[in-house]
């Protein structure tokens, strides 16, 4: 054997010996928890419209008589210069997802406009619930209602006024 090659296989013999002698390093584990929350997409469904009924102004001049109509179905016209007539149903909804979750709800007040003259407007100051728990999961669903107020003055012109109401849910 070369003299060269006899080194070589000293220093490799040498090497084996030091690792196959030392201690592995220690290895460590932690364990951490993993969830995952899935949720079944949420379905909004428009059951009933809102009617406030009819609405018939009193003589003279007079202002800020509010007609309304609350999410629970309890109807208030009782300004002396408003007379209120016909039924009254609040708008409906219904919110399909995943049992035991709560949703939050969103409803903008809604511009009401005159059929007869786009240019008169009335504001729905709408009374909507913030959030429901669904109490299953899927069909049935969950139903809320969405009420409103509007106010008046001997200066509104009459005419059918209709808006829509822009209704928002989310977990």
């Amino acid at each position: 054997m070369r003299p060269s090659a006899r080194s070589s296989i000293m220093a490799v013999l040498f090497l084996v010996s030091v690792f196959a002698g030392a201690q592995p390093a220690r290895a460590s584990t932690q364990v951490a928890p993993v969830s995952a929350n899935v949720l079944k997409p949420l379905i909004l469904a428009m059951l009933q419209n809102l009617d406030l009924g009819t609405i018939t102004l009193g003589p003279g001049t007079w202002s800020n008589a509010t007609v309304s109509l609350s999410k629970t179905s309890v109807f208030s016209c009782a300004n002396a210069n408003i007379t209120c007539t016909g039924a009254t149903l609040v708008a409906q909804y219904n919110v399909e997802g995943s049992n035991n979750q709560t949703v939050h709800i969103t409803a903008p007040n809604v511009t009401l406009v005159n059929q007869g003259d786009a240019t008169q407007t009335l504001t729905l100051v709408v009374d909507a619930p913030a959030t429901v728990v669904l109490t299953n999961s899927g069909p049935p669903g969950t139903n809320f209602n969405i009420g409103g107020a509007i106010t008046v003055n001997s200066t509104t012109p009459a005419g059918t006024y209709a808006g829509t109401f822009n209704v928002t849910v989310n977990y």
